[in-house]
């Protein structure tokens, strides 16, 4: 069991990192912003990735990678710890706007990928 806890938050940690690294990219295409897409990239994504690393540290996530809870727990901290990095150690805007569009986004992909999976897992042992 213990085995396929570890690799359910190895996935989960990349589908986490994954989908964040996704927003960014999406918002920055939006954006039509220049520069290396790379070092862009990562630029804007280091707040919320370490949000996320905080997130499941705070949760444990590692005993429930894939419990919706946990997802909320480690979206909540993702925005929370990101939106506070971007503002005073990263230097870049937290508009309102911003704000909500981030909230939506990391809300669908962090909790609705546990949602999905959760729904699936009880549709194939019915």
């Amino acid at each position: 069991m213990a085995d396929t806890t570890s690799r359910a938050a190895r996935w989960a940690v990349a589908l986490d990192a994954a989908f964040i690294i996704l927003f960014v990219i999406l918002g920055r295409r939006s954006h039509h912003e220049d520069g290396s897409f790379l070092a862009g990239t990562m630029r804007v994504a280091a707040p919320f990735l370490v949000g996320a690393a905080a997130g499941w540290v705070a949760a444990r996530a590692w005993k429930r990678p894939l419990d919706p809870v946990v997802g909320v727990q480690v979206w909540l901290t993702t925005l929370g710890v990101g939106m506070v990095l971007r503002r005073f150690m990263f230097d870049q805007g937290t508009a309102l706007p911003f704000i909500i569009v981030a909230s939506v986004f990391t809300m669908v992909f962090l909790v609705g990928w546990r949602l999905a999976w959760n729904w699936l897992a009880t549709r194939r042992h019915r």
